[in-house]
């Protein structure tokens, strides 16, 4: 078993001078991981550019540098440690020497960093009782310095004659006077640390110290050459003057802005370069509530990058993107993902929110997408954002990942060309919803590999609308419209999908229709009405096999596709049913036929009628008629009744005929021949 670490009491803090030429720097102070140490040059804190070696060991480590610290600049090792327990002993359990070595070691070294930030503090002596330690109100003290009474107690002394400059009243009722010194510290600039904006001289420090030291940071107008990444900590904000406010990498090796934490915000600025131009993740706290905006990346091999990195307790959620040019990307204008892998795996980013984002290639070998949700859940908009690419070496304009799940897209413009896809579904994807898509790039509008997973309005080629399973429990309707077409010219006539019903007028000639393929039908329905009186014929090829001819005015047949070919489902020119019938004896009308053939060559026979006020006989028309050659006799009746005209009625010579219809009432003859 390693042996654990001790501690020994050395301050957890060392200040080394740099030479500019050597690149490792000593600290004499054991720490527990890498995480514990901070490495500061000139008080500002450094996220990359150098390993930490000699985590877990009792004498110390170094650190290397990626390139030398310059001259005279102060390297500063600290050990910071989260004040927390790490080990808790269960009732009854094992004793661990081990877990109580390490658990001791950790409050001494607590206890050590305490001890030292004391030593930094103004404090009385021990030989003297410490007088009042409350500082004056802040309404007494503002505008003032600190000072003692007679009794060695704090108060609050009038500055007069320690500033040269004047004191600034701002116009209007209401306006206090404060000091010049009070006034110019409302704004702190990268300048006020030394930053050059020459776009030569080196201003990572100066930028990441104004960071270190205040909350809200301006970047004056300038180009500021940056070495390594700038960390934008949480609730910090750096702000420019716009486009005359760059910040450059000297190259795409590193990111040139992070945010791994919360409520910052980063705005009016120019970003020229960076491995990623402006990355967020739960790198420190959860990477929520930042807000992004009126922002210009130039060149950088990502634009934004949101990634739900290795810890679920730190999401990436509910970010805000607005009003940002994305200037030839390299791999992806805007990129959601999640980089953790088990047993350390964050959340996918969820519930982003990215207004009038702008992805342009500009001759740039883009070779990835302009907007890529490879992982995100939950309602990741889109709002007003366009994506015009390189169709030469991109993948797309918008592809949707496998990882992602509801994601929104309204009023999206996509423009590229040589077959570029607009917009692609990966496998997997679930429930994207598109709204107001203007596909202006060559390929496919919608490249679907979801399975149809997905919900499009005025969106997509040739299906504009698309929305699947719908249950709808109660719609009220005060006006529907039917996409209608007339046809009147003589000969024959292709019908297309462009319309569901035709009105066809025949006075000129006879109109032959054919209908469309039946394969690129399915689900389709068309209806064709005859509307003119004349003789002349309409005819419907191929419906049920066969052609539908309609002669009089008014006919009509509605056809359905099934994919395979066409059905008819409703015409008043379907074919009557009939049955026939040879028998002896009696047999009763069922009605479920129209007409009934009856042979009585084997005896006489009664055919007998239901009662005409049965509910099958009602205003049923029924013919029968008599088709064998034999002198046996067929007799009509009525179950129940007289018969019709209130009568048997017979049958005797072959192809005698009657026909009956049914008020309700009784058996009416229509006809007998």
């Amino acid at each position: 078993m390693p042996e654990h670490i001790k501690m020994p009491d050395v301050t957890p803090l060392v200040r080394l001078v740099a030479d500019g030429i050597e690149t490792i720097f000593a600290y004499p102070f054991p720490i527990f991981a890498s995480e514990d140490l901070r490495v500061y040059i000139d008080g500002a804190l450094q996220v990359s550019g150098f390993t930490i070696n000699g985590a877990g060991e009792t004498t110390g480590g170094s650190v290397t540098f990626d390139t030398a610290p310059a001259l005279d600049r102060i390297a500063t090792l600290e050990r910071v440690l989260p004040l927390e327990r790490l080990t808790d002993f269960l009732e009854g359990g094992d004793f661990s020497a081990n877990s109580i070595n390490s658990e001791l070691d950790y409050l001494v070294a607590a206890i050590q960093q305490v001890s030292r930030e004391n030593d930094s503090a103004i404090r009385y002596s021990d030989f003297e009782a410490p007088a009042g330690l409350d500082l004056p109100s802040l309404r007494n003290r503002k505008n003032k310095v600190l000072g003692f009474d007679g009794s060695g107690n704090p108060v609050a002394v009038s500055a007069e004659g320690t500033m040269a400059a004047p004191d600034y009243t701002a116009a209007g009722f209401g306006a206090e006077t404060r000091s010049s010194s009070d006034k110019l510290s409302d704004i702190v600039s990268i300048r006020d640390f030394g930053a050059v904006g020459d776009g030569l001289t080196d201003d990572t420090i100066a930028i990441q110290q104004a960071l270190t030291a205040h909350d809200s940071v301006l970047v004056p107008a300038g180009v500021y050459l940056i070495t390594s990444t700038i960390t934008l900590a949480g609730r910090k904000s750096l702000f420019g003057l716009g486009q005359q406010s760059v910040i450059r990498t000297n190259g795409n090796a590193f990111n040139a802005i992070e945010i791994p934490a919360q409520q910052t915000t980063l705005q009016n600025l120019r970003i020229e370069g960076g491995d990623a131009g402006v990355i967020l993740f739960g790198k420190d706290a959860e990477c929520t509530q930042n807000n992004i905006s009126d922002i210009n990346l130039i060149g950088p091999n990502i634009g934004i990058l949101l990634d739900g990195y290795n810890d679920a307790a730190k999401p990436c959620y509910w970010n805000n993107f607005d009003r940002i040019l994305i200037e030839q990307p390299l791999t992806h204008g805007v990129h959601l993902t999640l980089t953790g892998s088990a047993p350390t795996i964050g959340d996918t980013p969820n519930a982003n929110r990215f207004h009038k984002v702008r992805v342009y290639s500009k001759g740039a070998a883009t070779s990835g997408d302009g907007f890529f949700v490879e992982h995100g859940s939950f309602n990741n908009s889109f709002v007003d954002c366009e994506a015009n690419m390189n169709g030469t070496t991109a993948s797309s304009c918008f592809r949707i990942g496998a990882g992602s799940n509801k994601t929104l897209i309204l009023n999206l413009l996509c423009e590229g060309f040589n077959t570029l896809p607009n917009i692609v579904l990966e496998a997997g994807s679930i429930e994207t919803i598109l709204i107001n898509l203007s596909a202006e790039s060559d390929g496919a509008a919608i490249l679907d590999n979801s399975g149809g997973n997905y919900d499009a309005i005025n969106a997509g080629f040739p299906d504009k609308n698309r929305f699947r399973k719908t249950l709808v429990t109660d719609m009220k309707a005060t006006h529907m419209r039917y996409d209608t077409e007339f046809i009147d010219t003589p000969g024959a006539t292709t019908l297309d999908l462009s319309h569901t019903r035709h009105i066809v007028n025949a006075s000129g000639g006879a109109i032959d229709l054919t209908l469309p393929s039946a394969s690129s039908s399915a689900g389709s329905e068309i209806t064709v009405k005859k509307v003119d009186n004349t003789a002349n014929i309409i005819t419907i090829s191929q419906a049920d096999g066969k052609d539908i001819l309609l002669g009089g005015e008014n006919d009509y047949a509605t056809m359905l596709s099934n994919g395979a070919e066409w059905y008819i489902t409703s015409s008043n020119r379907m074919p009557g049913n009939t049955r026939f019938i040879d028998s002896s004896g009696l047999i009763d009308i069922d009605m479920a036929v129209d007409t009934y053939l009856l042979s009585s060559f084997g005896g006489a026979m009664t055919a007998r009628l239901p009662p005409a006020n049965a509910s099958e006989a009602i205003g049923r028309t029924v013919t029968l008629k008599k088709t064998d050659p034999s002198a046996n006799v067929i007799s009509v009746t009525e179950q129940g009744g007289n018969g019709p005209d209130q009568s048997t009625q017979t049958l005797s010579g072959q192809y005698n005929a009657i026909t009956v219809l049914s008020n309700g009432g009784q058996w009416y003859i229509v006809n007998r021949f």
